[in-house]
């Protein structure tokens, strides 16, 4: 019998779906679900399947999974999971790429249209109960920067331009995509910076972009841009992030992701008034278990039957 463990630290009626899902669709295959990776341990070692997000996963988690010959993430960004050391050469990696369009762009707007309108500030007058008018800016007329032109940009851009804004893309991959007035190559990010009244945040977290926002592209930014994170932590030098806040080169942020999370309750982000944090919820949604599920099941229809080379969303190594 196939052992498969669930790890998901997502709340209990969410890792419930799946788990009912998955043991309904497949009776033959043995199903374990945990909600922390410290809870792995009595699992691990029998399962040849790990289905789990990166952010969720630990080093003894892979030491001891000897039997381990694929790992089904629930999201598009491996690490956490790719950069392990301890995971070996010849485990299978699969993800859910293509699902997260729409639940992201609609977060990016939620952004743009939070920091614009000042919701942070609004959020903390309503708590002390403190009348405070003051003007909004528009994102008609601004300009926008989208790092990262992926599958979530390309429903992000036009959704932008329906609030009349210029968009901006930037990508290691320049060429023309619908919704985009130009496309840059990764490297002018700075040079571009200064353009933008925001930037947002999309692209895949690796060692080439780690911290490549950081005080440079700040400091190149227009006075008063603002600054969406939905990409990875890691992507932003977040000292430098608070250094620009603090002086207010930047107006604000909206933070989805962190180099840490759960985010420390001691980090300065959450009592910046300027800030907007948000737990790792731009792709969490309603929908998501059944967009995710297809994927799953679909997969392990394959490795089940042992037709590898018909399982999609394959992430080469």
């Amino acid at each position: 019998m196939t052992h498969v463990l669930l790890l998901l630290a997502l709340p209990e009626e969410v890792r419930k779906q799946y788990l009912r899902a998955l043991a309904a669709a497949f009776p033959e295959v043995k199903f374990d679900l945990v909600e922390h990776h410290s809870k792995a341990e009595p699992c691990i070692a029998a399962a040849e399947v790990l289905v789990t997000f990166g952010p969720m996963m630990s080093d003894r988690v892979l030491e001891r999974a000897a039997r381990l010959r694929w790992i089904q993430a629930l999201g598009t960004g491996m690490d956490g999971i790719i950069d392990r050391p301890a995971l070996g050469n010849d485990v299978l990696l699969t993800n859910v790429h293509g699902i997260h369009g729409a639940p992201v762009s609609e977060a990016a707007i939620m952004a743009l249209l939070a920091l614009s309108r000042g919701l942070p500030r609004s959020q903390r007058n309503q708590s002390r109960h403190k009348w405070d008018r003051f003007p909004a800016r528009l994102l008609k007329d601004k300009t926008v920067g989208i790092f990262g032109v992926g599958a979530i940009a390309q429903e992000l851009a036009p959704k932008c331009k329906a609030f009349g804004m210029t968009v901006i893309g930037i990508t290691s991959a320049p060429r023309e995509v619908a919704g985009f007035d130009r496309m840059v190559a990764r490297e002018a990010l700075e040079r571009i910076a200064g353009e933008l009244d925001y930037l947002v945040l999309l692209t895949p977290y690796s060692p080439a972009t780690h911290g490549i926002v950081g005080a440079r592209v700040f400091a190149a930014m227009k006075p008063g841009g603002y600054l969406v994170n939905l990409a990875r932590g890691g992507v932003v030098d977040e000292a430098a992030l608070v250094d620009a806040l603090k002086s207010g080169r930047l107006a604000g942020a909206a933070l989805d992701v962190f180099a840490q999370e759960p985010l420390p309750p001691e980090h300065p982000f959450w009592d910046m008034e300027q800030v907007l944090v948000t737990a790792h919820q731009g792709g969490f949604c309603d929908v998501y278990v059944d967009h995710a599920l297809p994927v799953i099941e679909h997969n392990l229809r394959c490795f089940l039957s042992g037709d590898l080379e018909r399982m999609i969303n394959v992430v080469r190594r």
